[in-house]
């Protein structure tokens, strides 16, 4: 016999659906592009009787989450969403969102992982996961290396403008690392067109003999490149055969990221 669902039961649900129809609504408000929304836009966005929107908009307007300009008439985020988003930049760490990531990405891959950020026209590694093979690649946090020879640094480069692109490579140059190197801007830009049709970056051997990397750009909220994290290892156990399905691992990884950090994909 089907149970009865009690008063409290059947409020604590109507609870429920009015918070995430409150939420979709200042969801749906921060990314307007317009100075604000009207209550008949938001109500046809999220599917909702204008009546009930206007309830739920009102009890946001008394937290301060959204504002109601009586002049034009437009909704809009208030301060509150603001202060609550600077709370959460303040408590978000790059470093400790990334690392469970990186480990999974390590356990799946069986391949050291690191995870990077550009400053001063250089890669810089910030963290590393190593995996338990006897050959691994190792990259102190804080160690550096060039830009346009290493997968994370192509990964970082592929998500810039052109102009940020010509400003690198005329202050820094393209030394040659090894015989893989590539050392003309012409093949370079050729080689991050790749990088963006497919999502991420592969070093063969660009920076270190022997070894091979692949790495995917880390966006933030506003869709700017921030960070990339990669797989690495001996070109004897990274073959071929393994790139495609490595490089979707680590675009993955990437994306996982991105979306625990708020961002947005470029």
């Amino acid at each position: 016999m089907a149970r009865q669902v009690t008063e409290r039961e059947r409020k604590g649900g109507d609870q429920v659906q009015s918070l995430i129809r409150a939420l979709t609504l200042l969801n749906r408000l921060a990314e307007a592009t317009e100075e604000g929304s009207t209550l008949t836009d938001l109500a046809q966005q999220v599917g909702l009787p204008a009546s009930t929107a206007h309830r739920l908009l009102a009890t946001l307007e008394q937290e301060r989450y959204v504002r109601f300009d009586q002049e034009t008439r437009l909704w809009s985020v208030g301060v509150q969403a603001f202060v609550s988003g600077c709370a959460f930049m303040k408590t978000r760490n790059l470093v400790s969102l990334a690392r469970p990531y990186m480990r999974s990405l390590m356990e799946d891959s069986g391949e050291t992982v690191n995870l990077a950020t550009e400053d001063e026209g250089q890669a810089v590694y910030l963290a590393q996961v190593e995996c338990r093979q006897m050959m691994r690649t190792f990259a102190r946090p804080g160690s550096r290396v060039p830009l346009h020879c290493s997968a994370v640094g192509k990964a970082l480069l592929s998500a810039v403008s052109e102009k940020q692109l010509a400003k690198i490579l005329h202050r820094h140059g393209m030394p040659r690392l090894t015989v893989k190197t590539i050392t003309a801007p012409t093949p370079l830009r050729a080689d991050l067109d790749r990088v963006r049709a497919a999502g991420y970056a592969v070093d063969d051997e660009e920076h270190a003999v022997g070894l091979r990397c692949i790495a995917s750009p880390i966006f933030d909220e506003t869709g700017d490149v921030i960070a990339a994290v990669s797989a690495s290892g001996p070109m004897a156990r990274i073959g071929d055969e393994r790139v495609a399905g490595l490089g979707g691992s680590v675009l993955e990884t990437a994306r996982r990221i991105t979306a625990q950090m708020g961002g947005k994909p470029h």
